[in-house]
This record gives C-alpha cells, sequence and structure tokens, in this order.
C-alpha cells in the first residue's frame, strides 16, 4: 500500500524572518468568508462537507491558512517571555488549523477524487508549501527556543508524552536544517523548492500515463478465461470513456497485472504487461529525466546536512536507524525467496512444455507475462481450486460487514453504522459511524473501493481529522481500493488477494481510528514508515483466520459457507506462489535502497535510469528475468512521489513485526477481546508517544524475530 498524510517537505527560497513572510503574503487573494475551510467544519466529527468544496477554494484558503500560520509562529518565535513547554511547543501544535483543513482535503482527494484545475493547484502550490515550511523551519529565533527548551528537557519536569513532543520537535528542526549557516540554508530552500516541483510531476505523470495506458480491446473472444463479471467491468470501462462495442483493460500501478492470470490470449497478454511496463519512458509523460534530476537533489541535500546519502539522511530517524540494517533484512531473506522463486519458476516451465507437446506446438520460454496465469493453473493443481470457484464467497459487501467490521467488534468492542446523511465526493463513496465497546461515538470511517481514471492507483489509508485531546479532535479516516467497478446489478466478487487487500487497509484504519494521544503530532499513524505498516500487516491475519473466515466467506448467491474442505485448500494455497511474491517485493525493495545510496556525482542520466535500474538488482543478486519488481522506477510512485523514497524495505520490517503478532496471537487465544485489547492498549492507541521500538518490545516481550514471517510465506529452511 501508499500511506497518504501531509507531508510538507522543506523546500524553496524565502523569507528570511517569519514577520516578513508574513507580511509578502498578506498581499495575495482574500479568502471569502463563506469559503468552507475558513472554520471547523459544523459535521459530525469535523468530517468535511465535501458538497460545500470546490476547487476555487482552495488557493485563498492555502494563501489564508498559511498567512495565517506564519502569523502564528511569528508571535511564539518573538514572545517576550522566556521560552516554555506551553508558550512554544504547545503552541506550535494549535498553529496552522486553517492550512491543516485546506491541505487535508485537498491532498486527500487529489490522491482519489482529482480533476485537472486540481493538479494546476498542486504544481502551484507545492513550492509554496515547501517555502512555507523552511520559512517556519529555518527561523532562527524560533529554532532558539526550541533548542533551549529542548537543552533543560531534563528539568522541565514533563510527563513521557510532552517530552516526547518536545525531541520530536527538535529533531524535525535539525533534520529541516535549523543548523545550517545561512548560505547552505539558501540553497537547502532552493533544493527543496526544485524537489516539491520533481515530486508533483512525477505524480501527475504516473496518472495520466497509467490511463493512457489502458489496453483497448476490439474482440470479445480475446477476453477468453474472463469472468463474466471482469468482461462487464471492462465494458463498463470502455463506455466510461466513451468506446461502443469494445473492452478496456485498466491498468493498476503494480508491474503485474492481476488479470493475467485469466487471459488465455497470450499476445493480449504480452500487451497488457508492456503496456504496464512501458508508462512513464516516452513521450509527455516521460519520468526518466524527473528521476535523475530528484536523486541527485535528494543526494546534494544530505551532503549539506551531514550524511553520506539520501539513505543514510532518511533512516536515521526509522526504526532500521541506517542503510546497513536495511541491506541486511534484505539479504537474510534473498537466498530463500530467489530459490523458491526459480522453484516455482521450474515447474510453471514443465507445465508450459507438457501442454505445448500435447497439442503437437512448439514449446516457449516462460516470460513475465506469462507467470501469473500458469502459476494459477499450477496452484489449481495443487490445491484442486481456482479463482473462479472461490469468487462468490468473496462478495465485497460480505467482506466488509462480515469481515472487517466483525473481527474489529470482536477484537476491540467497536460497531459500524452506516450515515447517508453525510455528503461524500463520489456517489461510490460510504461512510460509517465507529461506536467504541462502550457505545460512545469513536470515529468516522470512509469507504473508497472502487477504481476511476482520476483516482491514482493501489490501495492506502488517509486521514481527514486525526485524533488529539489538545484539540478536542476524534478521528476520519478513509480506505482507498482500486477494484474494478462492475456493470449494475452485478456483484462485487473478490480475490483472495482482494480481500487481504482491504483487511491491510483497515489494519492502518483502525490504527488511527484507536489512537489516544494527546498531541496531533504524535496521533496515529505519526509513527516511522517502518513501523506504521505493522499494523496493518498485522491485520491480514484475521482475513485467513478460520473463525472470521467462516464468518464472511458465504455464497453471495445461497448464502451458504464456503465448505469446509475448500476454506482449507483456499489457506493452505497462501503460501503458494510465496518465492514470486517475495522476491518481486525485494527488487523494488533492492532498486529503492540503490537509488538513495548514490552521491550526486553518481547520478546517472536521464536515458540511464533503466540500466542504473538493472545493475542495482545485479549487483545484489537479485536479478532473475522471469520475476520483474513489483514496480519499476518510472512508475515507483511509493518513492518519487509517495514519501516512501529510501523506505520501501518498511514493509518488510513491519512484517517481521506483524508476523510475531500473529504467532503471539496464537500463543494467548487467539480472536478475543483480551488480547485486542492488550495490542489497543500498548500499541495501537499509543501513536509515537514512545519509541515504536520500545512499544513492540514491551508488547511482545522480547525483540523481533523473523522466523515466524519466513515460515508465514513459506520460506523457512530455504538458501
Amino acid at each position: 500500500m501508499r500511506l497518504a498524510r501531509l507531508l510538507f517537505v522543506a523546500a524553496a527560497t524565502v523569507m528570511t524572518t517569519l514577520a516578513a513572510a508574513a507580511t509578502k503574503e498578506a498581499g495575495t487573494t482574500a479568502m471569502a468568508p463563506d469559503n468552507p475551510f475558513a472554520h471547523p467544519s459544523p459535521l459530525p466529527f469535523e468530517m468535511p462537507p465535501f458538497d460545500r468544496i470546490h476547487d476555487a477554494d482552495y488557493a485563498p484558503a492555502f494563501e489564508a491558512g498559511m498567512r495565517e500560520q506564519l502569523q502564528e509562529a511569528g508571535r511564539i518565535a518573538h514572545d517576550p517571555k522566556p521560552a516554555t513547554f506551553e508558550n512554544t511547543i504547545v503552541a506550535l501544535e494549535r498553529s496552522g488549523r486553517l492550512l491543516d483543513r485546506v491541505a487535508t482535503v485537498f491532498f486527500n482527494l487529489n490522491s482519489c477524487n482529482t480533476d485537472p484545475r486540481m493538479e494546476e493547484i498542486d504544481t502551484a502550490m507545492a513550492p509554496k508549501l515547501a517555502a512555507h515550511h523552511d520559512a517556519i523551519f529555518l527561523d532562527a529565533a524560533l529554532w532558539a527556543r526550541v533548542d533551549a527548551l529542548y537543552g533543560r528537557r531534563t528539568s522541565l519536569g514533563l510527563d513521557p508524552e510532552s517530552l516526547q513532543l518536545l525531541t520530536r520537535y527538535h529533531v524535525q528542526f535539525v533534520r529541516a536544517g535549523a543548523q545550517l549557516s545561512a548560505a547552505d540554508q539558501k540553497r537547502l530552500r532552493a533544493i527543496n523548492e526544485e524537489i516539491s516541483t520533481l515530486t508533483t510531476r512525477f505524480r501527475q505523470n504516473v496518472l495520466k500515463a497509467t490511463a493512457d495506458g489502458a489496453v483497448v480491446v476490439d474482440k470479445a473472444a480475446d477476453l477468453d478465461g474472463l469472468t463474466p463479471v471482469q468482461i462487464g467491468a471492462a465494458a463498463r470501462a470502455a463506455a466510461d470513456r466513451g468506446l461502443k462495442d469494445k473492452w478496456v483493460i485498466a491498468l493498476q500501478n503494480t508491474t503485474n497485472q492481476p488479470i493475467l492470470a485469466s487471459l488465455t490470449n497470450r499476445d493480449l497478454r504480452e500487451r497488457i504487461y508492456r503496456a504496464s511496463i512501458g508508462r512513464d519512458l516516452s513521450g509527455a509523460t516521460d519520468n526518466r529525466e524527473v528521476i535523475a534530476q530528484l536523486v541527485k537533489l535528494r543526494a546534494e541535500r544530505a551532503t549539506l546536512l551531514g550524511y553520506p546519502d539520501h539513505a543514510a539522511y532518511v533512516l536515521e530517524d526509522e526504526s532500521a536507524g541506517n542503510p546497513a540494517a536495511v541491506a541486511d533484512m534484505i539479504r537474510q531473506v534473498a537466498p530463500a525467496a530467489l530459490k523458491r522463486a526459480r522453484e516455482e519458476a521450474a515447474e510453471i516451465q514443465k507445465l508450459i512444455d507438457s501442454q505445448a507437446a500435447a497439442r503437437g506446438l512448439p514449446s516457449f520460454t516462460l516470460e513475465p507475462w506469462d507467470w501469473f496465469f500458469y502459476s494459477e493453473q499450477v496452484r489449481k493443481a495443487h490445491y484442486d481450486f481456482d479463482q473462479a470457484q472461490v469468487a462468490p464467497y468473496f462478495e465485497l459487501e460480505r467482506v466488509m460487514r462480515d469481515g472487517l467490521f466483525y473481527a474489529a467488534h470482536e477484537l476491540y468492542g467497536l460497531s459500524f453504522r452506516e450515515r447517508k446523511d453525510l455528503p461524500v465526493y463520489q456517489p461510490d463513496v460510504r461512510v460509517f459511524e465507529v461506536a467504541d465497546a462502550d457505545g460512545q461515538p469513536l470515529a468516522l470511517f470512509i469507504a473508497d473501493y472502487f477504481a476511476r481514471d482520476n483516482k491514482q492507483g493501489g490501495a492506502w489509508m488517509s486521514s481527514y481529522v486525526s485524533q488529539s485531546k489538545l484539540l478536542g479532535q476524534r478521528p476520519v479516516v478513509a480506505n482507498h481500493l482500486n477494484i474494478p467497478k462492475p456493470q449494475a446489478g452485478q456483484p462485487v466478487l473478490l480475490t483472495f488477494d482482494e480481500v487481504t487487500g482491504m483487511f491491510h487497509e483497515f489494519g492502518h484504519a483502525i490504527h488511527g481510528m484507536l489512537s489516544n494521544v494527546r498531541y496531533p503530532l504524535l496521533s496515529g499513524t505519526s509513527v516511522p514508515r517502518d513501523f506504521v505498516e505493522y499494523p496493518s500487516q498485522y491485520n491480514e491475519m484475521w482475513a485467513r483466520e478460520p473463525q472470521v473466515v467462516a464468518h464472511y466467506a458465504n455464497d453471495y448467491r445461497s448464502g451458504a459457507p464456503m465448505p469446509p474442505e475448500l476454506l482449507a485448500k483456499v489457506l493452505a494455497a497462501q503460501k503458494f506462489n510465496q518465492g514470486y511474491a517475495t522476491l518481486e517485493y525485494l527488487e523494488a525493495a533492492q532498486i529503492d535502497l540503490a537509488w538513495h545510496l548514490i552521491d550526486g556525482a553518481q547520478a546517472p542520466a536521464a536515458a540511464a535510469v533503466p540500466g542504473f535500474e538493472a545493475a542495482s538488482l545485479e549487483d545484489a543478486g537479485l536479478e532473475y528475468p522471469p520475476v520483474q519488481p513489483r514496480y519499476h522506477s518510472a512508475y515507483f510512485s511509493h518513492i518519487f512521489a509517495g514519501g516512501y523514497s529510501a523506505g520501501y524495505y518498511a514493509y518488510l520490517w513491519s512484517e517481521v513485526l506483524a508476523r510475531d503478532t500473529g504467532q503471539w496471537f496464537h500463543a494467548h487465544g487467539g480472536l478475543t477481546r483480551a488480547n485486542g485489547d492488550t495490542l489497543r492498549r500498548m500499541v495501537l492507541s499509543r501513536g509515537r508517544t514512545e519509541d515504536p521500538q520500545v512499544l513492540f518490545r514491551n508488547f511482545y516481550g522480547r525483540a523481533p524475530d523473523i522466523a515466524p514471517l519466513l515460515e508465514y510465506r513459506g520460506l523457512a529452511g530455504g538458501g
């Protein structure tokens, strides 16, 4: 998945003091009194009033929000009273409410419901917001107050959460460049301005290229192998684009497309695959030059800040601590993954050869666009079922209500009531009010599950309102998926991978909804990247837990439960193809690490971007042509537009914690309120109020162990 949060990237050349900044901004367009962002939303939980928000509202609200926060920060920086925790740190936490309202809504909707005007606003605002960030975090007077407080931290008598807040502010100022000379800060601002513009361009290129790369099919016969529901979804996608008597296979953001598992037409499979990997490599959406500039600028910024490379800069503030720890984890898992992938490939090749011989045709060598199609046949042979056989048991509504919501109720006592009276930004979007075990309102959950051309690919969670006792706010969180929408009247049937994805993203949502902290900076999912994926990957376990599966896996036509023998096959099959799944992920993590270990002088030219990527895999011993990286660089939005630069390894790091937690649950009785309440109290409600590694150790009782992960993936004993 990609976590949608407001991350102001430091950037731009601006004023040298907050007072000057506020004066300069004062001449911009005024915000109308009836602007929907002018005041906190009157809706329950301060949910954004989507029905009142228009594109014209964003820019004035952004500019007014920046002016207001600069004035607030200026008053803090130049307060004649000595710095205290309340008048400096808490005051900073209270600042920027208007800017937070507009930025949160804008960036969330720009990811899931964008339009050309929003993209223009995004392009225009990116450097301004980066400049705004720098105006605060590079202000000498404000830094002096924060630094003085941090120097006296042991004598301030702060409670642990307040001490953690002070520490995080000090870390943020240092990492933003507060200690640099004026000359270096000037260069840093310029670098940050360029980075903010480039990341915005990268994201927009991927969105457009993914939509434009959809494959148009002229003949129904070419869709052989697809179910009527899948064919209907392709017909609907074509109709939405104004194409008559055609079918459209829309691309998802990953390299391999799930639909390749079903299509019998090998030429069409290859077309889809090549459309997927060819995104952003030519024309107006070519991202190679963007990548070349981005990695060079990130490397230069790291050098300015005193780090050998961007990876060292990023990882210092993550649980991993340094690039060597990440490389070591990849090395621990890679041999077993590569060995298993080669075994899987050999079995697939044997099947290809035998089928060709049976038909009297020449065989062919396994290619990436063949893997899903033939591995599905191998799966069927091994476990005696296929996806079409189990799909009727994985209907979206049942999975959501009797899977996600059921597990959350059993573990944490949560209940969900749909709120059709609250406004949404698309007719398909649904809102649920969440009540705690005592019946008190806890949060709002927004479900946005269907694919759209104006929605970025993949799946992610976002927060519209983050929990904070200081601000009196309760959570409003959303899950976003890209499930193809079927034609009217047809059921929404999921693959088991899509079911697992729903549970994954709902784990993020639970993390946000159960937050119970004082300060917004430490709230909910505001934790290191290599910890934020832990609650989501842990929550995946309930998708395959027999008690939960038996509760949601019912035939949508008859209501009959999935036969126990079929359920057993589905669960046993989850270790199938894990060599492929693990290797494609490790390849992407290695590409990310390689890009961000270079210094500025090593940055390749645009034309050399694909070659650099290939060399990074070869050097790490991960190059294996039948298994391509989950993302190639040109559409690797996680690292070039989504905040995961030098951090894509986080999924593996977090999964170690997740599988350890699964083992803990099984050792303590499984799906019980007592177990759920323990995890809630010790981890899920705590945000970043303590070092995440300490939170996990206190819960688990010891350091993380990689063995349960290898066992879960069926890789134990490999390598």
